[in-house]
């Protein structure tokens, strides 16, 4: 079956909450509730992401540096060599405007030591052995601000190795267009170093106008404004498009390229530029491009102060998620919390506001903003999370010029969080829950006790079924009823053996039965909970 056959009816099927198992090996995550039918006497948490003790692991210590923070990074499948791409910008030396904010390169043999190699592509001034791969339009060539932005897709699906890499990033218009503003722009590469802009920009952004009303449909979006000085100040408005930090992914389920990136939202009198939150645009072929469309943003119990920042998405086991970059504009802070969706439109903020990758301790690199990316890194054991950190704020372009080169006392940089395969979310035993009183509402000793009820799966070809799962402090037991709720024999509580270790696979085994014994068909999996915590299921075919 053609995979865009097959997402059609794995879509036609979950619509009425009737589960195809599809190809095997499947992991079920649960970061949200889709797959389980009900789980009383537990409760979920969002787990926080280790950061590790090197951190910050690329340091800033170039001229050039002023502060990092944005970054992209890729393992190449062939050699397993990192390569990250970082924003570095800097306020001291204004020259030539097109090297304030500029995209470096550094690579690495395991994700922690990582090298700046001398690449000799664009100089500093007078540095010439740089790890700078691209600069901006520039005040000189028309352009009106700084160069944003980069996010970088690795991409096997092209067939010319000229573009296997592809960077999106914002800049601006420049020459005869100078008047058309900022946007978003490509860049094609064949090895992640040696970068080609393309022509055009992929969309067109917002600039100025923070509370003014929209234009009327029959005027442009330009407006420029002498000011007393004899200087313009040059503002866009439009009223609905992508800002300056966007994220590019390829969506397989889509079988298309998307972005999500910052979109101002309007204020209460309906003027521009109020809050940012997270849009979307959509294209099969990177030259035409769906309306920007605002799939996500802040709800009635978010502080009063909080917005969107930058939205990044990533694809994994068939959820899209996002450490969303929550924003609270007034102390100029940002952490990252979880959001995840089974459509890529449809937002689920079940964890808002419960940070995944937390702000450090003052004092520390990352203690200000936490700049989080779409391209985690994977392996069999552990998920790699890069991050970009100011000690300072990410609004307004605040302490650029803070970093003393030489200094070991870091204003930003780029650190790694990681956290166990799969496990973004807990589902634990919920000590408060009912079973802890007693019917006259007395209380009982904490309640240790709960399941996870899947909905109805058809097993047909499940061979084995294995747990990501905490279970060393109690244990975890699975029972399969059949679809109506009955147990079966074999298949029952008291027959399925304790799993009572921590591990990412922990296989469910029966005394008598196997997963073979069970007649073709539909059938629920409960796990039972005994001090324990669950974070995924994998249904295994054969090998």
């Amino acid at each position: 079956m053609k995979p865009a056959i097959l997402s059609i009816v794995l879509t036609f099927l979950l619509a009425g909450h009737v589960h195809a198992v599809g190809e095997l090996p499947r992991t079920l995550l649960f970061v949200d509730d889709e797959d389980i039918l009900y789980r009383p006497g537990t409760i979920k948490r969002v787990m926080e992401f280790k950061k590790h003790d090197l951190n910050p692991l690329i340091k800033p210590d170039k001229p050039w540096e002023g502060m990092i923070g944005w970054t992209s990074v890729q393992r190449q499948p062939q050699t397993g060599k990192y390569q990250l791409w970082y924003q570095a910008y800097q306020a001291k030396r204004n020259e030539d405007r097109r090297l304030r904010s500029v995209v470096c390169y550094a690579e690495s043999d395991d994700g922690l030591i990582w090298r700046k190699p001398d690449l000799g592509i664009f100089d500093f001034y007078e540095e010439t052995a740089t790890n700078i791969v691209l600069i901006g339009a520039g005040d000189e060539a028309g352009g009106y601000s700084d160069r944003y932005c980069n996010s970088v897709l690795l991409d096997p699906h092209d067939p010319d190795p000229a573009r296997r890499y592809k960077m999106l990033y914002y800049d601006w218009a420049v020459g005869e267009h100078a008047d058309e503003g900022s946007g978003g722009y490509l860049a094609v590469s064949p090895d992640g170093i040696h970068w080609t802009k393309c022509a055009g920009p992929l969309y067109r952004s917002s600039y100025g106008g923070k509370g003014e009303q929209p234009p009327f449909q029959n005027e442009g979006p330009y407006r420029p404004q002498r000011l007393p000085d004899g200087t313009v100040r040059k503002s866009w408005l439009r009223p609905i498009c992508l800002s300056d930090a966007v994220d590019m992914i390829y969506d397989p389920l889509k079988e298309a390229y998307v972005l999500y990136g910052k979109m101002w939202t309007p204020g209460p009198d309906g003027s521009l530029a109020w809050k940012h939150g997270m849009g979307r645009m959509e294209s099969r072929d990177l030259q035409h491009w769906t309306r920007p469309d605002l799939v996500a943003l802040v709800n009635d119990r978010d502080p009063p102060g909080a917005e969107f920042h930058t939205s990044p998405v990533f694809i994994h086991r068939g959820m899209y998620l996002s450490l969303n970059q929550m924003l609270d504009r007034a102390a100029g802070t940002i952490d990252a919390e979880l959001m995840s969706s089974r459509d890529g439109i449809h937002w689920n903020r079940e964890f808002a506001n419960q940070w995944a990758i937390p702000r450090s301790a003052p004092g520390k690199f990352d203690s200000g903003s936490i700049l989080t990316n779409a391209t985690p890194v994977i392996t069999n054991s552990e998920m790699r999370f890069y991050y970009g950190a100011y000690r300072g704020t990410a609004v307004g372009a605040v302490g650029l010029d803070r970093q003393v080169l030489g200094s070991a006392d870091y204003q930003s940089g780029v650190g790694l969080a990681t956290i166990p395969l799969d496990r973004f979310v807990a589902v634990t035993v919920n000590p408060l829950s009912e079973l802890s009183h007693r019917p006259d509402g007395t209380p009982r000793s904490a309640n240790t006790i709960g399941n996870v009820t899947l909905r109805a799966l058809d097993l047909t070809g499940v061979t084995k079924l294995t747990l990501n799962a905490d279970a060393s402090r109690g244990a975890v037991q699975v029972e399969i009823l059949d679809e109506d709720g009955y147990r079966i024999r074999g298949f029952s509580q008291v027959e399925a053996k304790p799993l009572t270790t921590d591990g990412l696979a922990l296989e469910a085994m029966w005394e008598s039965h196997t997963l073979a014994d069970l007649p073709p068909g539909r059938y629920l999996i409960r796990i039972h909970l005994n001090q324990a915590e669950l974070y995924a299921v994998t249904l295994h075919g054969t090998e």
